[in-house]
């Protein structure tokens, strides 16, 4: 595993650290390479939840320009975005279980877009999410311009991403945003609990739900419902939902085994 990349695996989920903080753990090839890799092991280990995060006092910066260097020769940026930050955020959103991103510090350009891609980001109320794109000429990519429009409205994203003005933790909570902020040095107890929580649930239940929401965005209602009505029978037939009604008719904490 390159060193880019640290992963603490616990008994069932990962955490996924960042792991380049001399450079605000931006972006390189190298670091694309080893968190894909990451997570695919995550997935096909059977980790019921996974928690990613950033070493040292930044999440992350995004690309590092240092290996974008346009006085080198105009870079295809386009095959950035289709070799590495595309083929991330369709694994992410992929991926059957849920995946929390703790921001513990600043997340800019294709690092805000990164945490975004998650399915609950919790951020430290120190953090800030800065869309810092058009300071050099770009838009906001990672999934950057799908995300942001759909999770605070056009006229905030479009402030966001024109005018790279960053957003506090605490009003990209109040804006819908993020999940939830935390002082800085109870994030990642509270992170580490939530995603511990998560990998304890329904797993199937889980999985279906994050799907859902994200194919309602484009279903009509009819469509949604019928989508509803297929992933409630599967989870209908599934041992957890047994096991959760049990555990509620006898009033005690349910085990789920996640399948």
């Amino acid at each position: 595993m390159s060193n880019t990349i640290q992963v603490e695996q616990h008994e069932l989920w990962y955490e996924i650290v960042l792991s380049r903080p001399d450079k605000l753990n931006a972006f390189n090839d190298e670091m694309h390479a080893a968190l894909r890799t990451a997570l695919i092991d995550a997935r096909d280990d059977g980790a019921r939840a996974i928690l990613v995060t950033g070493a040292g006092r930044g999440f992350c910066a995004g690309q590092d320009l240092g290996d974008r260097d346009p006085s080198q020769g105009a870079p295809d940026l386009s095959r950035t975005v289709r070799d590495n930050y595309a083929p991330l955020v369709r694994l992410i959103r992929s991926l059957r279980c849920p995946v929390v991103c703790a921001v513990n510090g600043v997340a800019a350009g294709a690092g805000a877009s990164l945490a975004l891609a998650c399915d609950i980001v919790v951020a430290a109320e120190s953090a800030r999410f800065i869309q810092s794109f058009s300071k050099i000429g770009l838009i906001p990519d990672t999934g950057g311009s799908w995300h942001l429009p759909r999770l605070i409205g056009e006229a905030r994203a479009k402030g966001l991403a024109l005018t790279a003005e960053p957003l506090d933790a605490k009003r990209a909570e109040d804006w819908g945003l993020i999940w939830r902020t935390y002082p800085d040095e109870a994030l990642m107890a509270e992170a580490r609990s939530l995603t511990a929580s998560l990998a304890e649930g329904p797993t199937l239940g889980l999985a279906y739900t994050k799907m859902a929401i994200q194919s309602a965005s484009n279903n009509t209602l009819d469509e949604q419902l019928e989508l509803e009505a297929d992933m409630m029978k599967i989870c209908g037939e599934s041992d957890d939902y047994a096991e959760g009604v049990s555990a509620f008719s006898e009033k005690r904490t349910a085990k789920f085994k996640g399948r």
